[in-house]
């Protein structure tokens, strides 16, 4: 059954005429008798009665006509709604943030984006690098936001920043006066980490074991601003990206740390094999451009 049998079929009930509908529709009346004729073999019943002088539906053609009306409206309701999203004016994005970087100009993108595309919708849901690749691959996100790397087969990326890890501790701790610090000299110190959700995690942790020592961790967040207020309580130290260390509290200083570094590269991932809408596609271009943009001009 194709939709202009039953288009076909609702213009001869408007018009109670074969020959007015074929009018209305450019074309002949033989041509919408068959549709019509085939529309009623392959239901089964006959939609009209011809016995009569005047054209009438039969009950099974009053009950099709309404089913048939539903039918179109929702068509043309399907029609609209492609032609909003091909022109961007309708479209909603879930997009993975990891609560671990200064999401200031990111979110400033996605302003900028809305601005351009006031009907696109968007989710920003918080979580950590392998919580947020997880949600990707079962298509829960769109788009996320990881530490790199990930998963090259399940994933396509772009890296739009670098940066080093810093030490954080209170500002009365004997450290705190040094320039930097060889990431040995803190096997005894307690640590406060982001939770394992997070990428970060394992990168300190192997990158504690390269200098023969396990760090000893006695807390665990998912966010940044509560770790800083543990490492002001005393607590214990952290690592967090440099570009929130630009946003500590005067109870806490960064530090820089060496032997050896430990560096994070964030990129926005989406799934390989997964339908990408038109509203993420076009994000995706607007991001990066945006992103390029900006650290270039750094």
């Amino acid at each position: 059954m194709d939709i202009k049998h039953l288009q076909y079929f609702i213009q001869v009930t408007n018009f109670n005429s074969f020959s007015r509908a074929a009018d209305h529709l450019f074309i002949t009346q033989p041509t919408i008798s068959k549709m019509i004729k085939n529309l009623e073999t392959e239901l089964g019943v006959t939609l009209f009665d011809r016995s009569r002088k005047k054209l009438t539906l039969t009950d099974a053609g009053r009950i099709i006509l309404e089913q048939a009306k539903l039918i179109d409206h929702a068509f043309q309701n399907l029609e609209t709604e492609l032609d909003n999203l091909l022109g961007l004016k309708k479209g909603h994005l879930r997009i993975g943030l990891p609560p671990i970087f200064d999401a200031h100009f990111f979110l400033k993108i996605i302003g900028n984006f809305h601005e351009k595309y006031p009907g696109i919708t968007f989710q920003l849901v918080e979580d950590g690098s392998k919580k947020i690749e997880e949600d990707v691959e079962r298509n829960l996100l769109d788009i996320g936001v990881i530490v790199l790397p990930t998963n090259n087969d399940a994933f396509q990326h772009f890296s739009f920043m670098e940066e080093d890890l810093k030490l954080i501790l209170h500002t009365s701790h004997p450290l705190a006066n040094r320039d930097e610090i060889d990431l040995a000299e803190l096997s005894n110190e307690s640590f406060i980490l982001f939770n394992k959700d997070f990428a970060l995690y394992d990168r300190i942790i192997s990158s504690c074991n390269s200098v023969d020592f396990n760090p000893h961790i006695i807390s665990e967040s998912t966010q940044w601003s509560f770790i800083q207020d543990m490492v002001a309580c005393k607590l214990g130290v952290s690592l967090l990206p440099e570009s929130i260390c630009l946003h500590l509290n005067q109870q806490v200083r960064a530090v820089k740390v060496v032997n050896p570094s430990i560096r994070w590269n964030l990129a926005i991932i989406w799934g390989k094999n997964q339908y990408l809408s038109l509203a993420a596609k076009e994000w995706l271009e607007f991001t990066k451009e945006k992103l390029a943009t900006e650290y270039r001009n750094k």
